[in-house]
């Protein structure tokens, strides 16, 4: 690239968007080459291991080229789109804007050390300067076999005799990898021998009986991100969401030593407030749910209980007392279990409470929850009742130090007044990490919560 285009074209590289994040999934393009940009302008959706995340474009221009397709794990630092800051300037194309879906390894920009302000909050990860590799044959002797066959491979030359490998672009080999296939059983079909997305898919493919009649038209390769499907069984590529939900719940579960408690509870009046609450004019414009109650008595249990609220610092030995509470709430969404949380909880009146809890399942559900919101919680509640289930013994979200469970509200014969009555009944379950809660606390809080929600009136006697 010229100094003339190197000043025209500007690329935009994949962010950090959840600090220390190492790669995201391109979910949407909002813009195509040709389109205009400015300063601010969102312009895809990515998914990272925590959220989805949308990313505006830092600069005002005319988009050139878009690097990768949708669907895409791209890694943090690669350029993801060109944007021409200058149109209508004369000059060269940079030589990267050759259409690169999947861009060559020296088409990355050096970037210089350190964290760059991409957006407001994040930065992209420290990078070292990359070095263009040497063509030509020139190189092989002084490299082993392995390094021989990449170098050769990145210069988009044919390996040297008896030194060849599989030739892939990092995206391709990525793929594979997910699917579990081997590279070398691979017949390629891209240009100079190079291994296609096509060709990973085609692989995975089950063999064609010897009866099936052929078709007329080629069935189009599935994205990246479908299940590869062969016989009886799908394998699904663990990944995003899900695959950052399950490394923290494994490494929950092995790390703190869990206990959980039980408490059956009559929440008739509970439900009787709840109802109250929903015709109360200082409630309006808010939703009023029996979710709303549970999380207030927490706060109220906390507060009464605040050793409770800590965590466990492993390097420096010592328990940390959080003298506040960012209460999380479990959501489960399309793309796997998110737990955003409130922040200050413990500072809000019960109408600001109810229109947080609001905010917080609405904007989880459109899959719209930011890295920023689900960091830092203290306590968490997963209400288990909406899908039937009457409790379960839920798993710690890393670094908090309780986790309330809260089962399906039913009718239920139940002693009352000394009769048999029918009653709004449920079902809490409370874990804990026993090395900061000792079994008397963990009953102490468990016991409030049930307290409160037999008589809410205690809401203000304790709150």
């Amino acid at each position: 690239m010229t100094a003339d285009t190197s000043a025209r074209y500007r690329e935009f590289k994949m962010p950090d968007v959840g600090e220390g994040l190492t790669e995201a999934e391109i979910l949407k393009w909002y813009v195509q080459p040709g389109d205009t940009v400015v300063d601010g302008q969102v312009v895809c959706e990515v998914e990272t291991a925590k959220a989805a995340v949308e990313l505006p474009i830092p600069y005002d221009g005319v988009v050139h080229a878009l690097r990768f397709d949708e669907g895409t794990t791209v890694d943090v630092g690669a350029s993801i789109i060109t944007v021409d800051v200058a149109p209508g300037t004369p000059s060269e194309a940079p030589a990267a804007a050759a259409p690169a879906t999947e861009p060559e390894p020296e088409a990355e920009a050096a970037e210089p050390k350190g964290r760059q302000p991409v957006l407001v909050g994040y930065g992209v990860s420290e990078a070292s300067t990359k070095r263009r590799p040497r063509r030509g044959a020139a190189a092989v002797p002084e490299q082993g076999a392995a390094t021989a066959a990449i170098q050769a491979e990145m210069n988009g030359v044919p390996a040297p005799a008896a030194l060849s490998r599989p030739l892939a672009k990092p995206p391709v080999r990525k793929l594979a990898k997910d699917l579990g296939v081997d590279l070398a059983t691979i017949t390629p079909t891209g240009p100079d021998g190079i291994i296609t997305r096509e060709d990973v898919h085609a692989a995975t493919a089950p063999a064609p009986s010897p009866q099936a009649v052929p078709v007329a038209e080629p069935v189009p390769a599935p994205v990246a991100a479908a299940p590869a499907v062969a016989g009886r069984e799908t394998r699904i590529p663990v990944k995003g969401v899900r695959k950052a939900t399950a490394a923290a719940m494994v490494g929950s579960a092995f790390t703190a030593p869990h206990v959980t408690e039980f408490v059956t509870v009559d929440v008739t009046r509970t439900m009787r407030l709840v109802e109250e609450l929903k015709s109360d004019k200082d409630m309006a414009g808010v939703r009023v749910n029996p979710l709303l109650l549970v999380a207030k008595a927490l706060l109220v249990a906390i507060k009464r209980h605040p050793d409770v609220n800590a965590t466990w610092d492993e390097a420096a030995q010592e328990i940390v007392l959080k003298h506040y509470v960012n209460l999380g709430i479990a959501a489960a969404t399309p793309r796997g279990l998110l737990v955003p949380n409130i922040k200050d909880a413990h500072d809000k009146t019960l109408p600001q409470l109810a229109e947080s809890l609001g905010e917080l399942v609405s904007t989880a559900r459109e899959g719209k929850t930011t890295p920023a919101a689900m960091q830092g919680g203290t306590v968490t509640i997963t209400n288990v009742g909406v899908f039937g289930v009457d409790t379960g013994t839920p798993i710690l979200n890393p670094g908090e130090s309780a986790i309330l469970a809260v089962g399906a509200i039913k009718l239920q014969p139940w002693v009352h007044k000394g009769k048999v009555k029918p009653r709004q009944v449920t079902t809490l379950a409370l874990s804990f990490d026993h090395r900061l809660v000792d079994g008397e606390l963990g009953s102490k809080v468990l016991a409030d919560i049930a307290a409160i929600l037999e008589q809410p009136k205690r809401l203000i006697t304790w709150g």
